[in-house]
């Protein structure tokens, strides 16, 4: 992207001279500061506004947690799937939480290989692929081998260098500050 001068407004197109259609993204929101799943979010209401139907697959938040966006995206027709086992610290049996990321891919592979949704979140895939539980190698042969109408969007710190590769666009969210840091708790609303 071309650098940006920020006191003056730009005067000319920054934009390439040619730029074409796409028939589908694959987006990752990565980095340690808030805001990757936000931002996929805000992708998904963006498709839904367009008439795509849209799945979310969740790898850490729990189905027990009664999100907002869940709650907003199930009215919206969104098909969810929070499979996750929550925080991996208040875990009782590791191994069981890696199994049950593997049956969340299971079923995210399947919804990607469907075609029937044109925008899939995989929500803090990240995660169980650096620690080993989901095979990296696979996820990105999923992802570049998807069906040609199908975006994804995958959220999580860490982001393997092999998804940053095949993705079109890579955000890295960096914190600047953050409520946490003063001892403030996540508030519902805003946090989820």
């Amino acid at each position: 992207m071309p650098e940006h001068d920020p006191e003056n407004p730009p005067t000319e197109d920054p934009r390439p001279a040619e730029l074409r259609q796409a028939p589908s993204l694959v987006l990752v929101n990565t980095g340690n500061g808030k805001g990757k799943s936000s931002a996929a979010m805000g992708v998904m209401v963006r498709s839904v506004a367009r008439g795509w139907t849209v799945g979310v697959v969740q790898f850490l938040k729990s189905g027990t947690w009664n999100t907002g966006e869940e709650k907003m995206a199930r009215q919206l027709g969104v098909d969810w799937w929070a499979i996750g086992e929550g925080f991996t610290w208040e875990s009782e049996d590791l191994s069981e939480d890696e199994a049950v990321a593997q049956r969340a891919w299971a079923d995210a592979k399947a919804l990607i290989e469907g075609g029937e949704h044109r925008l899939v979140i995989l929500d803090e895939i990240t995660y169980p692929m650096n620690w080993g539980w989901i095979d990296t190698a696979e996820v990105v042969a999923t992802v570049v081998g998807r069906p040609e109408k199908v975006n994804v969007v995958l959220t999580g710190r860490n982001a393997p260098t092999e998804l940053i590769e095949v993705a079109d666009t890579v955000t890295s969210m960096e914190p600047v500050k953050h409520a946490y840091e003063k001892g403030i708790r996540a508030k519902k609303g805003i946090d989820y």
